[in-house]
């Protein structure tokens, strides 16, 4: 179960942003950080507070993933050939948590790394039970067949606070995505402004 469970919206407030666009988000409310000195007027940040706030939104949008994982998958993107914060976006888009969360199998990123890491998912006709798994383009992602009738499966398909992106291909009758590309950073629908370069200058001080 990621550790985030049950207290996600808690990036929500320290960032001071509705980070995945929901309804139930307390920002929507109090868009000040928590603790009693939360109202107070904010700080100019520096150079160095941007760039880790950056960091922080990217990470806790993708589940709050560890600094190790995080940073695991930043090293990949370098590595690659190309725009390493248009790789970096790739890389975490093509996650099999975020897939499934983007067709819409389940109702938030912490519901689908738990949804994964129970074995409800196939790829390619395969139980997959890793969350960080990287799919690539053509690889069908399908909700197992005992799985499809669970309540929160049920309930996400009828969200109306988000869309299944053009990047990934949807039967929502078969519980069935098929992902189609890698996306750019233009394709892709945060709810809020991402700024990958910003996480790359962060790695590369």
């Amino acid at each position: 179960m990621s550790k985030r469970e049950s207290a996600k919206y808690k990036i929500d407030r320290r960032m001071g942003e509705n980070i995945w666009g929901r309804a139930k988000s307390p920002v929507n409310r109090r868009d000040y950080s928590p603790g009693q000195h939360g109202q107070r007027r904010k700080s100019k940040l520096s150079d160095f507070g941007i760039q880790l706030r950056a960091k922080q939104k990217l990470k806790g949008f993708y589940g709050d993933l560890s600094e190790k994982q995080f940073y695991r998958t930043y090293k990949e993107a370098a590595r690659r050939c190309g725009d390493t914060s248009e790789n970096l976006i790739g890389l975490l888009e093509s996650r099999l948590d975020a897939i499934v969360y983007r067709a819409k199998f389940v109702p938030t990123i912490f519901a689908a790394r738990q949804f994964v890491n129970h074995g409800h998912v196939n790829v390619n006709d395969h139980r997959t039970n890793i969350q960080s798994y990287l799919c690539k383009p053509g690889d069908v992602i399908e909700v197992r067949e005992k799985s499809k009738q669970l309540v929160m499966v049920l309930e996400a398909r009828e969200l109306t606070e988000r869309d299944v992106p053009d990047y990934i291909g949807i039967d929502h009758s078969k519980m069935q995505a098929t992902y189609i590309r890698i996306p750019s950073l233009s394709e892709i629908p945060y709810a809020i402004q991402m700024e990958p370069s910003l996480v790359v200058e962060f790695y590369s001080r």
